[in-house]
This record gives structure tokens, C-alpha cells and sequence, in this order.
């Protein structure tokens, strides 16, 4: 079977993530090739937190590149099908280009820790926010951040599917922006566990400034190339992608699997054999 990988951003850490895989000598061994980079224990970090700790951006991103290429080193392991595709969503693309040999996994670490740096740099941690708006067509939450805004920002950033759309600028017009979202028929409006505004245009500055870095930085030609695919697997901790793509492909014989747990990564290799 062809498959495609996908790589999940920030907002998929949890306290306790990849807990299951703690015997893995594969996965300790990656986040102990991060950890050397920076200086910090990022297990200790996933397993017990804080809060505080795993949601701070100079440690999520770091957190969530080391998760995704663990499990793609399990995977591969394993014996998983070697994808045809791979794809990541916000910060899980620097994921997928270290798993697709276009990116060095150590330099990968060091840039997205700088990434985060000069984010939470941009816009200081409580100034900024971010939250998913469920059940409302993306005119009217377009409506609401215009609504909002006031003389601060809030605007559409993520468009993941149809009914769901996040926003993201100052933290009190992201709150005002909620709060007009749900006036305007939205079923749910959640604050996202970040501590920057990601993607929105407070962070244009912190963007001139990374480019500098990556020019600092080979990157080789990818080598996976791109072929139609069958299914598709999410390579990282939480299964924020494979609800969103389960609920975007209407051909239900098109799978979609996580690799969240154990027991999840041994379904997808199953499910993919062959």
C-alpha cells in the first residue's frame, strides 16, 4: 500500500505524551539526541511537565519535532511502509523534512528552538493568544475577528476543515473574537495551548528574522518522493491530524491511522502492510 505521513504542529503536546513508548530504546535515544542539543531533559519535560513548562514555546517546539521523528524512527523500525508522502502542519513541517532526509534532525532542534525564540520574542508570553472556533462558517468567524479586532489583531490563521478555523492575535481580541464567534452561532470557541500568536501577523518580524538563520543551514534535496497515496498515518503525539482528515476525506476506504500509543502504532502497521 502507498501511504502519506503527516506531522503535527504545536498544540499537540500533553503532559504524559509518548508515555507508552518509554521502553523504546529508539524513541528514549532521540529525545536524549535533543536533549544534548539544548541543554535540557525534554522526556522529563513530556512526562511530568508543568503545565507552565510543556506549553512554553521554547520547549514545545523542540517537544513536538523530537516526538514525530521518534515515532518515524519506531516506525521505521518496525518495518513500517516506507511513505510516499510526507506533510506537516504548521511546525510539523520542519518534522517531515528531517524524516525526509531534506533537514538533519539535530540542526532541525537548534532551528525550531530558535524559531521559538524569537516568536516568544515578537510577542511576549500573555500577550498574545490563540483559539480554534468549531461549527461556523468561516465568513462569519471572519466577521467576528473583524468585529473584534478593535485597534489590537485577531484574524483567521488555520483553516483545517470546513467548520473549523483558528484565529490567533492580541489575547484580548482573541477573547472578544470568541466570544462574538459564539454570539454568531458557533458551537464551541477554545483558547489553544500556546503562548504565541502562531501565524498570525505579530510574528512578521520574528519570520525576517528566522530566514537569516535557515540561510545558515544545508538542506538537501528530499528522499521521498511524491507519488498518489492510500492512506495516510499521523507521525506524532496526539491525533489532532487524523481527526481532521478523517472528517475531510469523504472516500471512506481511504484510511487514516495515528500512531498516538502502542496499541495505535501497531494498528497503522497492520493496516499498512504490504
Amino acid at each position: 500500500m502507498s501511504i502519506g505521513m503527516v506531522f503535527p504542529g504545536q498544540g499537540s503536546q500533553a503532559i504524559g505524551m509518548q508515555a507508552g513508548f518509554a521502553d523504546e530504546p529508539i524513541v528514549r535515544s532521540t529525545y536524549a539526541q535533543a536533549s544534548e542539543v539544548l541543554g535540557l531533559d525534554l522526556w522529563a519535560i513530556a512526562q511530568a511537565g508543568p503545565a507552565e513548562a510543556i506549553n512554553r514555546t521554547q520547549n514545545t517546539q523542540p517537544l513536538v519535532l523530537t516526538a514525530g521523528v521518534a515515532l518515524y524512527r519506531l516506525w521505521q523500525a518496525r518495518g513500517g511502509t516506507a511513505p510516499a508522502l510526507l506533510a506537516g502542519h504548521s511546525l510539523g513541517e520542519f518534522t517531515a523534512l528531517v524524516c525526509g532526509g531534506a533537514l538533519g534532525f539535530t540542526d532541525a532542534v537548534g532551528l525550531v528552538r530558535t524559531r521559538a525564540t524569537l516568536m516568544q520574542e515578537a510577542v511576549p508570553e500573555g500577550v498574545g493568544a490563540m483559539a480554534a472556533i468549531l461549527g461556523l462558517d468561516d465568513a462569519e468567524v471572519e466577521a467576528a475577528c473583524r468585529e473584534a479586532a478593535g485597534s489590537e489583531v485577531v484574524e483567521p490563521v488555520n483553516y483545517n476543515q470546513p467548520g473549523q478555523l483558528v484565529i490567533a492575535g492580541h489575547a484580548p481580541a482573541v477573547e472578544r473574537a470568541m466570544a462574538a464567534a459564539k454570539a454568531r452561532g458557533a458551537k464551541r470557541a477554545l483558547p489553544l495551548p500556546v503562548s504565541v500568536p502562531a501565524h498570525s501577523s505579530l510574528l512578521a518580524g520574528a519570520a525576517a528574522e528566522f530566514a537569516s538563520a535557515i540561510a545558515g543551514v544545508a538542506l538537501e534535496t528530499p528522499a521521498i518522493p511524491v507519488l498518489g497515496i492510500g492512506a495516510l498515518v499521523e507521525c506524532g503525539p496526539g491525533k489532532v491530524l487524523t481527526g481532521l482528515n478523517r472528517r475531510i476525506v469523504s472516500d471512506k476506504a481511504f484510511g487514516v491511522y495515528s500512531t498516538d500509543d502502542p496499541a495505535a502504532l501497531a494498528a497503522a502497521l497492520a493496516a499498512t502492510a504490504g
